[in-house]
């Protein structure tokens, strides 16, 4: 007991911390242990997993019934709308700047490698329809995240505007979403064994070295994610968030920890949630409206990389880019980061998307595919944590400007 509690004395993000570099350590010195406590990894994932489709429901639901005024989620959802758009588009334009600087496609072999089968790229009128679930308990087995957050923002809106009959759903909602938020901190708990097992054997499989086969896009990756936090997110938490810079990175890195471990937004969602609340002190119904759906949208990571990705793809295939064609790259790498599912390594199969807007043929965009896939999980679990940051940064700034 003296153990446990000395373990629990310490800031979970600190133990969280420390379980990160002990894995790369034995990751990189013991492979075999890592291989054997692979399952612990696995089974937090599942955990996360397990939260992230009941957290979404009943807190984007609670959140909008507790607004209690029709004008007050109005103005939070073009609010929220706005500010992801806005840094959406920041973090295409500051990827594709940096892959125009730094050159990372330059000199790659692509002929040499067998192309990687790409699945068919949804149109926007497609993903516009499925939005609106034909069957919500469908939506709810298959994690379908736009579509169960149009559901809860539906069952918040009945419920709020129901009046007085609607009260006993709002209570029920609200304790929900307070039993839910309980399991969140107790599965939180599991965090540093699920780090220490996840990045040991990221580090085991691919090794550090990676980085030397893949220096300049990762570089761009890692120089792309600092310049969106400090260039963007900052000022955006000082002026509309009313809130000092170091102040706000001293609490969410609880929860760019777990964005860089699960390398999905989705799962970063529950440590997002306590950290909004506890540690920026954010409106438990704002938080629970804004996150879950920067869950969806925000991805400040996936923008940027689609960005960066493309012009690693366009020098690689020995294409120059001129005004037209980056306009277009610009336009369609927003969209796709809008449409991207918040799973691991889903950002990498947009790029189909981007590239066959500006003519690209299908196969030679899965060259590049090919030729990044194999290093891509390192470098989707760096990108994450800017949308991580991205979706604290909007949901701060969401809450202070009520």
């Amino acid at each position: 007991m003296v153990i446990v509690k000395r373990w629990l004395a310490w800031p979970l993000w600190v133990r969280v911390l420390g379980a990160l570099l002990l894995g790369i350590l034995l990751g990189l010195t013991a492979p075999g242990f890592v291989g054997g406590i692979a399952f612990i990894g696995d089974l937090f994932m599942r955990l996360i997993r397990m939260l992230v489709v009941p957290v979404v429901l009943i807190s984007i639901a609670s959140g909008v019934a507790a607004m209690a005024d029709p004008r007050r989620l109005g103005a939070v959802g073009a609010r929220t709308l706005g500010l992801f758009a806005l840094t959406t588009i920041c973090a295409v334009s500051l990827g594709m700047a940096i892959g125009l600087v730094l050159h990372p496609g330059m000199g790659a072999q692509l002929g040499r490698l067998p192309p990687h089968a790409l699945g068919p790229t949804p149109s926007l009128g497609e993903q516009l329809l499925a939005i609106v679930p034909t069957n919500i308990l469908a939506a709810l087995a298959q994690g379908d995240m736009l579509a169960i957050i149009f559901f809860s923002v539906l069952l918040g809106l009945a419920t709020m505007t129901a009046g007085r009959q609607g009260r006993a759903m709002a209570h029920g909602l609200r304790s929900a979403n307070a039993v839910l938020f309980q399991m969140v901190r107790l599965v939180m708990e599991v965090t540093p064994f699920g780090v220490l097992a996840l990045i040991g054997n990221a580090v085991a499989k691919f090794g550090v070295a990676v980085f030397a086969n893949m220096g300049w896009l990762a570089a761009g990756v890692v120089l792309g994610v600092v310049a969106q936090m400090l260039l963007i997110h900052a000022p955006l938490v000082a002026t509309l968030g009313r809130m000092s810079p170091a102040r706000f990175f001293r609490a969410i890195p609880e929860a760019l920890l777990v964005a860089f471990s699960t390398a999905s937004s989705a799962a970063t969602l529950p440590a997002a949630l306590k950290v909004a609340r506890e540690g920026l002190g954010v409106d438990p119904a704002v938080a629970s409206t804004v996150l879950p759906i920067g869950a969806s949208i925000g991805k400040d990571g996936t923008a940027l990389y689609v960005g960066l990705l493309s012009m690693f793809a366009l020098q690689a295939l020995g294409i120059t880019p001129d005004l037209p064609m980056l306009a277009i790259v610009l336009l369609t790498g927003v969209l796709a980061a809008f449409g991207t599912a918040p799973i691991p390594a889903a950002s990498l199969f947009m790029l189909s998307a981007v590239m066959s807007a500006v003519g690209v043929s299908p196969e030679r965009c899965a060259l590049v595919v090919g030729f990044v896939l194999p290093f891509d999980r390192l470098l989707d679990m760096t990108r994450t944590v800017a949308s991580a940051s991205a979706n604290l940064a909007v949901t701060t700034a969401v809450a202070r400007s009520q």
